[in-house]
């Protein structure tokens, strides 16, 4: 049996299962120890399935036995906790959903299901995916497995640790500004943001409707790859859904990048960037240079604009999303008002947390009459300039390199008093979700002794570009190798 079940990649697992060297059960018991030997430390699970993962397991041993094993079949995974799950509770780390149980599986939940992979629970996350470092959840904290007083980064931060620690081959997030890639960065590993419309979000929890898309969380670009021929293809079930034949997107991961056009994007290696995250990233992009990559400057003035478009937009439709927990249809329901409108006040009042409510309000005030053409109207006008500008920007290199977070992952509480702070977190991730374009996240070193991300963004459905370019980093660096110890 090979040694440290817990961290071969799903490429590993799915090899040792198909040559019989390992069993699905074994593997599963192997992911089960490390979450109860690891929890108490990282925190990375709301919910653990032990019993229906051991069954799963079970019958993928059926499975592959009987020859209809496909590349996930028995691997042990997680989802994110706002992904719904039949009969299993899915809280958005919100006491508003802390009791809710679907009765319906998520697209990505069902499809998983299909390729027979192992659900071994639900990952912790900022309250209803609103955050960027998973101490918004309602119901615990999550901490970073490379140094435990520092956080994994969010909203997906539970994922993120999850993987990083060996709790899980992979898992899946939710990225609406950043919230994949960004914790992947803080976490040293793997993160991709599809293209808008390329997995469902059916079963998704909505945050903001226009920007929430569902990513893989793994160990290598070539995991995340396999993890996405899975998940990914059109779903009548979402009308966003992008209705086009899925690539293989392992087919070409060798290919090389000999020719490739790599873009520096000026603004994102200004002020506010942490120079040793900086000098990490130029080495990566000075490795794709030394395998036939041509790297140049380019200039996307918009970039700047981009943090105050998304305050407005996400906000704005997250007020619209979460008008529906009112307290009368499903979730938390306050008991001790003495009528309907008090108890729709305290139910809000007591459901959600500070960072929520803090969002709504913006929402509902950029919503508000006098006030949606100076701030809603204008903030989707200026998304359009973003977008057209990267579209622009795409017709003279293949794919963009930057920071994926301006810093490595800070202190827990540092930041939790100053909204602003947390926000400019994700500025170097936010324009990809406005524009609806793929970008990926891939560890690429370490400052002060904690993990340094590497995104790669690329026009629409340039997801086999991303992966192909991820790749052949990775086949020359083992950053993507080492561990928290």
């Amino acid at each position: 049996m090979p040694d440290n079940l817990h961290y071969l990649t799903v490429q590993e697992m799915t090899q040792a299962l198909q040559r019989r060297e390992v069993s699905s059960v074994e593997l599963t018991q192997a992911h089960l120890e490390r979450i109860a030997a690891v929890e108490p430390q990282v925190g990375a699970y709301v919910t653990v399935t032990e019993a229906e993962a051991k069954e799963q397991a079970r019958q993928a041993d059926v499975r592959i036995a009987a020859g209809d094993a496909g590349p996930l079949t028995g691997i042990p995974m997680q989802l994110k906790d706002n992904m719904s799950t039949n009969g299993v509770r899915t809280t958005c780390s919100s006491r508003m959903l802390e009791q809710y149980v679907p009765r319906y599986d998520a697209t990505v939940t069902a499809r998983l299901k299909d390729a027979g992979a192992v659900l071994l629970g639900k990952g912790n996350m900022d309250e209803f995916a609103m955050g960027s470092s998973t101490e918004n959840s309602a119901l615990q904290i999550t901490s970073n497995p490379w140094d435990t007083s520092r956080v994994p980064g969010g909203s997906s931060g539970g994922p993120a640790a999850a993987v990083a620690a060996g709790e899980a081959a992979f898992s899946l997030g939710s990225d609406t500004g950043g919230s994949i890639r960004q914790p992947a960065a803080l976490c040293g590993i793997v993160g991709l943001k599809p293209t808008y419309g390329l997995v469902s979000r059916y079963g998704l929890i909505a945050f903001a409707s226009s920007l929430d898309q569902i990513g893989p969380i793994t160990r290598t670009v070539q995991d995340a790859a396999v993890v996405m021929n899975s998940v990914a293809g059109h779903d009548p079930m979402d009308s966003t859904s992008i209705n086009q034949p899925i690539p293989d997107y392992t087919a070409d991961l060798d290919r090389g990048i000999k020719g490739l056009r790599v873009g520096l994007p000026r603004a994102y290696f200004e002020a506010g960037i942490d120079p040793a995250v900086e000098a990490s990233v130029r080495e990566a992009i000075a490795a794709l240079e030394a395998q036939g990559a041509i790297v140049e400057e380019v200039s996307l003035p918009h970039t700047q604009d981009a943090l105050a478009v998304y305050y407005i937009i996400a906000p704005s439709e997250c007020s619209a999303n979460l008008a529906r927990y009112d307290g009368v249809k499903f979730g938390y329901s306050d008991q001790n008002s003495p009528g309907l409108w008090e108890a729709l006040d305290a139910t809000r009042q007591f459901g959600f947390g500070p960072e929520v409510k803090r969002r709504i309000l913006l929402g509902t005030y950029a919503l508000s009459a006098g006030y949606y053409d100076a701030f809603y109207k204008k903030a989707q006008q200026v998304r359009t300039l973003i977008r057209q500008e990267l579209e622009e920007v795409f017709t003279r290199v293949d794919v963009l390199a930057t920071p994926t977070s301006p810093t490595v992952a800070f202190k827990q509480g540092e930041r939790t008093a100053d909204p602003v702070q947390m926000y400019l977190s994700d500025i170097c991730t936010l324009p990809i979700n406005i524009s609806g374009i793929p970008a990926i996240s891939v560890p690429c070193g370490f400052a002060d002794g904690l993990p340094v991300g590497l995104q790669l963004m690329g026009p629409h459905l340039s997801e086999a570009t991303l992966f192909r370019t991820g790749h052949a980093y990775q086949q020359a660096t083992d950053w993507h190798t080492k561990h928290p110890a």
